[in-house]
């Protein structure tokens, strides 16, 4: 058998980072930037206020306070976004907005809540240091500055950032289009009703939700039946759509198994057991012109999804130009004892726990059968139990992979 970090590095080395292309920002968000990004101009573009009030000289306020209060005339409006050049000399006050240039002159401005709100005239009950509610140009961003660097994962702030540069259109690593297909003779849709023999298909939504979870964008193709004639026909249909194909299904070594009997001809999927627990049988190639990867993932919910969690998960960071790193882990103490077969690393599926002093506990589902998705739904963690270990004692400390 393979070793997970084995099986893993075939799969790193075989997937591609996608090619970048330029799309509208509005298209951006979850993307990854394929490009450094800098600012035509200085941010903020201008010195402006960061307050309503009154834009002054400070000199003219220093001696302001609340039982000496300063009086000076106003002689101008400033709303945001006038063009109109102001300035304020000496002795004078111009009412200014939020966001507006602050005028030729001034070196303060003075809040309107220290001020008796005057239009004509303003009463400015306290002393503004020089440059007080002043937003100076370029103070965040200087002219020609990066604001992003090439891999950024495009979210909502960097959206922000790349608008107030001034981008409408921006060259990224598109999210991976990942088709899902499940296999199985016995899968019907959710909501129809149960024949003999036959349970509904969860794989394919819970998969398909793991690569919308991971950044990438997924289609649910459905299941289709035991027949392999008919799976390469719905995946020769998929292929135009998909960067990334994963199956569920249809891998192991007995009769009726469709995937690995409709591909393993082909010769560029290969199949093999992974020293692992839960999903030992796994496959992994390309197929089509262009050589799409797919991942043929066990058929078992809990292996399916750990599956997903070790080996695709990381593939798909890949392919949309994000760094590949190791899993976070946590040290926990593990609540019950643990048990493991020898030669394979178990991942069992436990609630990561915190006292209020902040230490972790590891505390096992019930049930932890490959097939036991309820239990699946329950648990928040992986606790990892290495292939030399085949019993973890109650009180020992266990490494936890947060889900």
């Amino acid at each position: 058998m393979r070793s997970v970090d084995e099986h893993l590095a075939r799969i790193l080395n075989t997937v591609r980072t996608l090619a970048p292309l330029e799309v509208e920002l509005e298209q951006a968000l979850g993307t990854t930037l394929a490009e450094d990004v800098s600012s035509p101009v200085p941010l903020p573009p201008f010195d402006n206020s960061a307050m309503d009030g009154y834009a002054v000289r400070a000199a003219d306020v220093a001696e302001a306070g609340p039982d000496s209060p300063v009086v000076l005339p106003v002689v101008e409006d400033v709303a945001a976004g006038d063009g109109t050049l102001y300035a304020v000399g000496p002795g004078l006050a111009t009412r200014i907005m939020t966001g507006a240039p602050l005028p030729a002159g001034a070196d303060t401005v003075v809040p309107v809540e220290w001020t008796d709100g005057g239009t004509a005239s303003v009463t400015i009950s306290r002393a503004a240091p020089r440059g007080n509610a002043i937003r100076s140009a370029g103070e965040d961003v200087r002219s020609g500055e990066v604001v992003l660097t090439a891999g950024t994962p495009i979210g909502s702030a960097q959206l922000g950032i790349l608008a107030g540069a001034g981008r409408k259109r921006v060259l990224v690593r598109p999210r991976p289009r990942v088709v899902v297909l499940s296999t199985g003779a016995e899968l019907v849709e959710p909501g129809s009703q149960l024949g003999a023999g036959q349970i509904w298909d969860s794989n394919s939504f819970m998969l398909t939700a793991a690569v919308r979870e991971a950044g990438a964008d997924g289609y649910r193709a459905g299941s289709v039946t035991d027949d392999a004639a008919h799976f390469l026909d719905q995946l020769d249909a998929q292929l135009v759509r998909a960067d990334a194909v994963i199956t569920s299904g249809g891998v192991s070594m007995g009769a009726y198994e469709p995937v690995k009997e409709a591909l393993s001809p082909l010769g560029t999927v290969i199949f093999e057991k992974v020293a692992m627990q839960p999903g030992m049988p796994q496959g992994f190639g390309v197929v089509g012109e262009d050589q799409v990867p797919i991942f043929t993932l066990p058929g078992n919910p809990v292996s399916s999804f750990v599956s997903f969690v070790l080996f695709v998960r990381p593939a798909l960071r890949k392919m949309a130009g994000l760094p590949v790193e190791p899993p976070a882990t946590v040290q926990a103490v593990a609540a019950k004892p643990l048990r493991s077969p020898k030669g394979r690393r178990s991942f069992l599926r436990a609630r990561l726990v915190r006292d209020a002093d902040g230490r972790a506990t590891a505390v096992p589902v019930h049930g932890q059968g490959s097939h036991q998705l309820a239990a699946l739904a329950t648990a928040n963690a992986l606790v990892i139990v290495p292939e030399d270990v085949t019993d973890v004692p109650e009180g020992a400390t266990v490494e936890v992979m947060p889900l």
